[in-house]
């Protein structure tokens, strides 16, 4: 029988989420890919008891999460049911709906008829009556954003879902998706985008510029840019990393000898603030308090725990924030 720590709320900073009420933890949960059949149940479940009692009260998913898709949903179901039941109202769980799910033209995208059957598939599976947010995935280059918007507030309206968010949409979509939303009265609570070191693309492209100018919150994934921004390539392409593996996302090209340079460097500087590189990199994007949360994957409670110490540094002076420009910068 879990009891959750009674100190979980003692040391992890809680962040408000754009303009609303909802708060959460500069570390988020992702569950991923560490969440299918292929993994050990108690380490699943070592990891989401050792998140929440650091305070890490947010779990995010998505439908295709797993492997195979539908995986993390189940299993994070069978979680909170033998878990954390008595804990349902100290979590903020999250799910999207936008990847290939089935066959068919109605299997992914941005529909109504997809996005609203695809949340009740995961309400199914996670044993839950609604989500604490609800994304649309990723743009529908074909279906007319207003109708993807329109099931994100019918989610609400029918209480499947507390409050609805986007994930890859460009800063001027996220514009556009806030009027709409804005218009229809469920506002848009919060954006999901890659950000990292290594990935500036919505410093560059304008997109957290967008999400201040109306009061929306974010969360980023990839803030350790699949891994590589950790010690495990300080070296090299370890044996049993997710470069030498036949991933789709990350390959061993992307490891060259001037971005083991540039990490060695970064690591430098993590050393010289009392962090690992990890820990840097997840203290750089949280850095002034402009992203909401940073989203982290585990394979271990100890990485959940190295995750979560990053945050009693977040503090950057000029120089530091100049050196890791000059490093990652072509």
């Amino acid at each position: 029988m879990y009891t959750a720590h009674p100190d979980r709320y003692a040391d992890l900073p809680y962040r408000r989420t754009g303009r609303s009420g909802l708060k959460l933890p500069a570390i988020s949960l992702g569950l991923w890919h560490n969440f299918g059949p292929d993994r050990p149940v108690e380490t699943q479940r070592a990891i989401l008891r050792r998140a929440f009692d650091l305070g890490v009260t947010h779990f995010d998913l998505a439908n295709n999460y797993g492997p195979p898709p539908g995986a993390a949903e189940s299993a994070l179901g069978e979680f909170l049911k033998a878990d954390f039941a008595a804990y349902r109202d100290e979590l903020v769980i999250s799910t999207k709906a936008g990847y290939l799910m089935w066959p068919g033209p109605y299997g992914e995208w941005g529909s109504r008829k997809y996005l609203l059957s695809s949340l009740d598939r995961s309400l199914a599976r996670m044993g839950l009556d609604y989500v604490d947010i609800f994304y649309s995935h990723r743009p529908d280059p074909e279906t007319p954003l207003e109708e993807t918007m329109g099931a994100l507030h019918s989610a609400v309206q029918q209480g499947k879902a507390l409050y609805v968010g986007i994930s890859n949409y460009s800063a001027e979509q996220t514009r556009e998706a806030a009027r709409i939303l804005g218009e229809l009265g469920t506002p848009l609570l919060i954006h999901q985008p890659r950000y990292s070191m290594l990935d500036r693309r919505p410093e560059e492209e304008g997109l957290l510029d967008a999400l201040d100018e109306l009061q929306v919150g974010s969360i980023v994934f990839s803030p350790l840019e699949q891994g590589l921004l950790s010690s495990r390539y300080l070296d090299g392409i370890p044996e049993d990393s997710r470069a030498a593996s036949d991933s789709p996302f990350l390959n061993s090209d992307a490891v060259t000898a001037d971005l083991v340079g540039k990490l060695r460097a970064l690591d430098e500087i993590a050393k010289g603030r009392g962090q690992t590189l990890a820990q840097l990199a997840l203290a750089w994007v949280l850095r002034g308090g402009r992203v909401t949360s940073a989203l982290v994957g585990a394979s271990s409670p100890q990485q959940i725990e190295d995750s979560v110490a990053a945050t009693r540094n977040l503090d950057f002076d000029a120089d530091e924030l100049a050196r890791i420009d000059e490093i990652v910068k072509p």
